[in-house]
């Protein structure tokens, strides 16, 4: 699939300079993973000028597979932002919520805006699997060989509960009260906070505010004129200007800006 993830900002800058294919998982790794991407970049056209490309991450944690070594990026709750310069590619392993959990030593919380060698967690091999797979990105099937000794052989029910969760805020951003979610789960919210720090990494209301920013974001860039105050509304938000609060803070420009660049 090479649809831009949602989740990309500027997109129409992005698309004649960087390019995006996803891979499903196999079988066996798929609950665990959501898709492999691999982002790959060519700015011959324009010797010397790097460009920035800009998302808003999503709730998930990557391993990524780069020079000069693999990483495993936790959930960035700000801005991720990487300078791209001359031609390259990157493959990235894109893990459901929850689904790294097993391998990593401490709570989701814990990897939340780190940066951290593969190595200290999947051991060396996976320096040695880096260039393998930068030499031939399209064999996922390596990649799954690789991770699938430090992986169970299905989720916890928890983690399973965590993911059910997080997919549910992200297909229908209507939803928009941490409390009413709790109580569709028959949980408290103090229990639903624990669930997602252990297993998610940021808090239910961090991945309900998110959903709302991809969806107002998305909204922007679709070719369309945009009545924010609706929008506001439609996404749960007391009025235009918290929206443009909320927006302004994560992007870096107002709403009605960003879908004019």
């Amino acid at each position: 699939m090479s649809e831009m993830p949602r989740g990309v900002l500027y997109p129409e800058q992005h698309r004649p300079r960087v390019s995006v294919a996803t891979y499903p998982p196999g079988d066996g790794l798929a609950p665990f993973v959501e898709y492999y991407w691999h982002v790959r970049w060519d700015l011959s056209a324009t010797p010397g000028e790097p460009y920035e490309t800009q998302v808003l991450s999503h709730p998930n944690v990557h391993l990524v597979f780069e020079e000069p070594a693999p990483v495993l990026y936790g959930v960035q709750r700000t801005m991720f932002t990487r300078r791209l310069t001359g031609a390259g590619h990157v493959l990235g392993v894109r893990f459901r919520p929850g689904g790294f959990r097993p391998p990593w030593p401490g709570t989701a919380a814990e990897l939340t805006d780190r940066r951290v060698p593969a190595a200290d967690v999947l051991g060396p091999a996976v320096d040695a699997m880096n260039a393998r797979v930068l030499a031939d990105p399209t064999d996922t099937g390596a990649v799954e060989d690789f991770l699938r000794p430090f992986l169970p052989d299905a989720p916890s029910p928890a983690a399973a509960q965590a993911a059910e969760i997080v997919r549910r805020i992200t297909a229908d951003p209507s939803l928009t009260r941490v409390d009413g979610i709790a109580a569709e789960e028959g949980v408290s919210v103090r229990t639903l906070q624990r669930l997602f720090a252990e297993h998610v990494g940021v808090s239910p209301k961090w991945v309900l505010r998110r959903a709302r920013l991809h969806e107002a974001a998305a909204r922007a860039h679709a070719g369309t004129a945009v009545d924010w105050s609706a929008l506001a509304a439609e996404l749960g938000y007391s009025d235009q200007a918290h929206l443009t609060r909320d927006f302004t803070a994560a992007v870096g420009v107002p709403p009605s800006r960003y879908a004019r660049a």
